[in-house]
């Protein structure tokens, strides 16, 4: 009888014992999911955040650039309007070469403003990508060190769990 007794309260004090290391290793579990999920969560915000922010630069001298090359399109227009005037002007009074000559001054001062507002832009916009790449991969990088340094608590406190269960054997 004691000897069924003991046994029956040692099964007892053994399964109370591993539920509430069970219950112990649970707790460093999910604290360690908390942690890499807080960790994670992070990450993605910072990513997220330079992201927009490389847009909005991105976006700003894209706008500036279309802005200068449409000043710089308007003012040839306007250089090559006023010089075909005064080609309509000569060729009236019969000045065909000085006309003509006119004529060429114009096209060739509105083609150079034309592709220096071209080359502008492009200047721009490659700045821009260059700038939204640079915060883009910026970005990955924090949100990669921050995942593998939640990974590596996480598996920290799994290893101190297993290490503490009473099936543990070392």
């Amino acid at each position: 009888m004691k000897k069924s007794l003991v046994v029956v309260l040692s099964t007892l004090f053994a399964g109370a014992v591993g539920i509430a290391s069970a219950a112990e290793g649970d707790f460093f579990d999910r604290k360690g999911d908390r942690i890499d999920r807080r960790l994670d969560n992070r990450g993605d915000r910072i990513n997220d955040h330079l992201d927009e922010k490389g847009d909005r630069i991105n976006d700003r001298l894209d706008a500036r650039g279309d802005r200068i090359n449409d000043r710089l399109d308007a003012k040839g227009d306007r250089i090559n309007d006023r010089l075909d005037a005064l080609s309509e002007k000569a060729r009236a009074e019969g000045k065909t070469k000085l006309a003509e000559q006119l004529g060429r001054k114009g096209d060739r001062i509105e083609q150079r403003l034309d592709k220096r507002g071209d080359r502008i832009e492009a200047r721009l916009d490659q700045r821009g990508d260059r700038i939204e790449k640079h915060l883009d991969h910026k970005g990955d990088r924090i949100e990669r060190r921050l995942d593998r340094r939640g990974d590596r608590i996480d598996h920290r406190l799994d290893r101190r769990n297993r290490r503490d269960h009473p099936s543990y054997q070392h």
